[in-house]
């Protein structure tokens, strides 16, 4: 559909933004939203269906279910690896209405799956690291909103389409525990599970975590179709992209966004399982979704904070701030606090959100006077090409590494806990990475002489000096 392929696309210029490219903008901003809420969703489902699974008839022990709640953060990140470079390829439309097609298959293969306890580990092995579908949609879903927006919002917006689609973790948490206590589909979903807690038979069913989201993802892909659209500048072949691979700043960002990004999709994937086994007499699954919503609806509001001030600086100051948070959580552990332990877990959740916006912030910043710096005698609106596309192709691959958090985390729990009876040990491993983050976020961005010294100090955004604004602050 020709219609459907934006020829004519300058969001940097401002009467073209104001008269035609917001709209368009925002209409694809809202239609890709919906969709990385229902990866996420997808891609996590797995930390609420293990915690059930012993209760109607799967005998695992503790560190297979770590396992099912750890695969998708294994699978995820590696189809991120290649979703990175799918937009510029395939096009934005093409890719996210079969990117979220794509969940149909774990979402209705797990309803099906949880209905017998005689559906083999290797089935459940398999479903989980399906699931990590959900988990390879950010970096193409990224990287093509990256495309419509100019320099001053591309933080904010992609703080919104990231930080409202890391609700999917929250809207799945929340959700999932509610309508696996109803018949919602009737017959057609199946039959109930029975199982006995304190002497009273009750009933669930395990197999609607699964088949709830169907019709959502039905509509998602059907508007992705029929109301997104292509940008025609932003086609790349993986050749063209893979130029990223040769920019240092693509491994720094990387080490960073997993400290952000990481931490956030990995304790969203542990978090439920660790306080059940760390606090078995409270019931902590009902409020294991405040969690990542806490995580999410920070990282879509301060996506502002870093336009405004530098991501740069706010990220070296979440970094510091998450040290003394995972301390407070190692204190409340030893005490036996589950109030303590949980509050100092929320911190956590809203640092990495804020981290989140940050580190996404600063990689279009770097680029843009990267490659400046590379092509200085090139036409302007050259180079701009040139620093969008590294951007999108970073973004997108940083997405990917950060994502193996999901698996490290649980994965690390469940040994931590295997091998010593708590999760300390995680922890105080967890700790000294976030010193690490603070320190590489100074030596290579904040300090003075850093890449982003200059762009934050003298104009205080970076969007400022992209724009021309290089007077001091005031």
């Amino acid at each position: 559909m020709a219609s459907r392929i934006l020829t004519d696309w300058r969001p940097e210029d401002p009467q073209f933004w104001r008269e035609k490219g917001r709209a368009i903008a925002a209409r694809n901003l809202w239609i890709s939203i919906p969709s990385l809420l229902l990866s996420f969703a997808v891609w996590m489902v797995w930390s609420v269906v293990v915690a059930k699974l012993p209760l109607i008839g799967f005998e695992y022990d503790t560190d297979q279910l770590f396992w099912l709640a750890a695969l998708p953060g294994l699978s995820g990140p590696t189809a991120r690896m290649f979703y990175s470079f799918m937009v510029p390829i395939f096009g934005g439309r093409l890719w996210t209405t079969l990117a979220t097609a794509s969940l149909l298959i774990p979402a209705i293969g797990i309803g099906f799956a949880v209905q017998s306890p005689d559906t083999p580990y290797w089935v459940f092995m398999v479903l989980a690291l399906l699931c990590g579908f959900g988990g390879g949609n950010f970096a193409s879903s990224m990287a093509n909103i990256s495309f419509f927006f100019p320099k001053s919002q591309k933080g904010n917006a992609l703080a919104l389409n990231a930080g409202l689609g890391n609700l999917g973790v929250s809207v799945m948490q929340f959700a999932v525990p509610i309508v696996i206590t109803l018949g919602v589909f009737g017959t057609i979903g199946g039959e109930a599970q029975s199982y006995v807690q304190d002497g009273v038979e009750k009933q669930i069913w395990l197999q609607n975590a699964g088949f709830i989201w169907v019709p959502f993802i039905v509509l998602s892909t059907l508007a992705a179709w029929f109301g997104m659209n292509d940008i025609a500048s932003a086609s790349a072949s993986f050749r063209e992209q893979s130029v990223i691979f040769r920019r240092k700043h693509n491994y720094v960002m990387s080490w960073l966004y997993t400290g952000t990004f990481g931490s956030f999709i990995g304790y969203s994937a542990g978090f439920p399982l660790l306080m059940q086994t760390q606090f078995p007499e409270v019931n902590s699954l009902q409020y294991a979704f405040l969690a990542p919503l806490i995580g999410a609806a920070s990282r879509a509001g301060t996506g502002w904070i870093s336009d405004r001030y530098g991501g740069g600086r706010v990220t070296f100051w979440t970094f510091v701030a998450m040290i003394p948070a995972v301390g407070g959580v190692l204190l409340f552990s030893s005490m036996g606090s589950f109030w303590g332990f949980f509050a100092m877990f929320m911190v956590l959740f809203f640092l990495t959100g804020v981290g989140n916006a940050s580190t996404f912030q600063m990689i279009p910043a770097i680029m843009n006077k990267d490659v400046h710096r590379r092509l200085p005698t090139a036409d302007a609106a050259a180079r701009t090409r040139q620093a969008e596309r590294e951007s999108a192709a970073i973004i997108g691959f940083t997405s990917a590494i950060a994502a193996y958090g999901a698996f490290f985390i649980p994965r690390a729990f469940g040994t931590s806990i295997s091998l010593t009876g708590g999760p300390e040990a995680a922890l105080f491993v967890f700790m000294g990475f976030y010193v690490s983050c603070a320190l590489v976020t100074y030596a290579f961005y904040t300090r003075r002489g850093g890449v982003l010294y200059d762009i934050e100090h003298r104009a205080g955004s970076p969007v400022a000096v992209a724009a021309g604004a290089t007077r001091p602050r005031r």
